[in-house]
């Protein structure tokens, strides 16, 4: 594998909430093996962007290509068996269900047992704290280790390119912290690709490789988390610096 070689391909996508356009000929990249980010205010239109990569929503102009392929023609279900994977906001766990059980639910397109058993291992690494409370309730848990069962979860599904939708939303500085530690060991140890959605600009682009900036539906600046990050407005308006 070529390092910055590109994964995911948005060309000029457009999306519709009925007759409201909400994106605005969105055109930006991922490359393997990196962490890209994409910060903005609130009802940007972030959330409604990775919800169109996975095929939640259908882009109504412009196209999607995944490994060169182009993929907005796909159910939902074949983009995760390809190695597409959303990790939604707010956890989304099922709360009376053990840790364990909501992991192996990230494994259900998955037919292979030992394949299961390694990445439920690779998990278990890196969050160990959860195969200490694989049989307790996810619901019983604190915010943090919810938002690692989550993430566990999207990883038992074997992804290529993992897309984090606010994975620190309501999380305190600390445990903030501590998932940003955990996605960028995501990136280093197994080589995932992964689109970070986040309003946390400042830990974003400490941990991206690449940024882009939505606004009103629009990408408006992309380059290096570096140079984004050291963009006079963007520090301005997203760092308070």
């Amino acid at each position: 594998m070529a390092e910055g070689s590109i994964l995911l391909l948005v060309e000029e996508v457009d999306v519709r909430y009925g007759l409201i356009q909400v994106i605005f000929g969105v055109s930006f990249e991922v490359r393997k093996a990196e962490i890209t980010t994409i910060i903005g205010p609130n009802g940007a239109g972030k959330t409604t962007l990775l919800f169109t990569i996975a095929g939640i929503l259908r882009n109504c102009a412009g196209k999607i290509l995944y490994e060169q392929e182009r993929v907005d023609t796909l159910p939902a279900w074949e983009r995760v068996k390809k190695g597409l994977v959303l990790c939604p906001e707010r956890r989304r766990l099922f709360p009376n269900m053990s840790v364990l059980d909501n992991l192996l639910l990230g494994a259900y397109l998955q037919k292979d047992e030992n394949k299961v058993g390694e990445n439920l291992e690779r998990v278990f690494s890196l969050f160990p704290v959860l195969k200490e409370r694989s049989k307790q309730l996810a619901g019983t848990l604190s915010g943090g280790e919810q938002q690692m069962v989550a993430i566990g979860r999207s990883l038992m599904s074997n992804p290529k390119l993992l897309m984090l939708d606010e994975p620190s939303v309501g999380l305190s500085p600390l445990v903030r912290s501590k998932i940003f530690e955990q996605i960028m060991k995501i990136r280093d140890e197994t080589n995932t690709a992964i689109l970070l959605v986040e309003q946390d600009a400042a830990n974003a682009l400490l941990i991206a490789d690449r940024a882009y900036v939505l606004e009103d539906g629009k990408i408006v600046m992309g380059g290096t988390a570096e140079e984004v990050g050291s963009d006079k407005r963007v520090r301005e308006v997203y760092l308070g610096l």
